[in-house]
């Protein structure tokens, strides 16, 4: 998408369907469950529009929750048609922006593991069992200043983020913020509220289809890892050939 995405808004209805682009099997690549075998849905749409994304959304397809939910099912299972994927992930686009509160019910009634990836800006009040990871976002269009909830202090100009939501702060598992050595917005870790929960950090290098750049960031991330005692995260499923 790189940034050319439509900007959409949050929709309201019964979530009954959702707008998917697809529903696939994978290996989860980055973060807490690295590694796990997965179903990931991806649901179409986003709130925000970032020059790095290089992931398709905007081929939407309105689909019934009984058939996202019986695709999911199907997809859980092995040859011998046993489950083997027990990892959920609900991503995007931005999947705060659909009513997903039924879809992630149904899921942990079934005994899944569901997780979701989001921008942070936007807020739904999930089961509590739904682990939310969280990747900020400093994007051109209407970027707010993050305010530090414990000192209450404006970050610096480069440190320019969407600001999370206060109400999904203590929600969320673990915060992923992607790093780059070319991008001065994407160059440091800001403090948008992690230390305030004592969140888990983990760090990502971007990946700028550059192999020199893609060293530098890797270099970078290492960097802050080793000097704030971050996690690393890698998109392990690229390396790997996975999507």
């Amino acid at each position: 998408m790189f940034g050319n995405n439509k900007i959409l808004a949050p929709v309201v209805h019964d979530g009954d369907f959702l707008e998917v682009q697809e529903i696939f099997q994978t290996l989860q690549g980055e973060g807490n469950f690295v590694g796990q075998p997965a179903v990931f849905i991806r649901l179409g749409g986003c709130n925000l529009a970032c020059k790095f994304c290089d992931t398709e959304f905007d081929n939407l397809e309105k689909i019934s929750l009984e058939n996202i939910l019986q695709k999911i099912s199907d997809l859980s299972l092995n040859h011998l048609n046993q489950r083997v994927r027990n990892l959920v992930v609900i991503t995007g686009g931005e999947p705060f922006r659909q009513p997903i509160e039924k879809l992630c019910d149904r899921l942990i009634d079934a005994n899944f593991l569901v997780q979701i990836e989001t921008n942070g800006t936007l807020f739904r009040n999930l089961n509590d069992k739904v682990k939310i990871i969280c990747s900020p976002k400093a994007t051109a269009k209407n970027i707010v200043n993050c305010i530090d909830q414990s000192t209450n202090s404006s970050l610096t100009q480069t440190q320019q983020y969407h600001q999370i939501r206060p109400d999904l702060l203590a929600r969320i598992t673990s915060f992923k913020f992607i790093i780059s050595a070319h991008q001065a917005s994407y160059s440091s870790v800001p403090q948008v509220g992690q230390d305030r929960y004592q969140t888990t950090v983990f760090v990502q290098p971007m990946d700028e289809y550059d192999d020199q750049k893609n060293r530098e960031n890797l270099q970078l991330a290492i960097k802050l890892c080793q000097e704030n005692g971050y996690f690393l995260s890698l998109q392990t499923h690229k390396i790997v050939g996975l999507r």
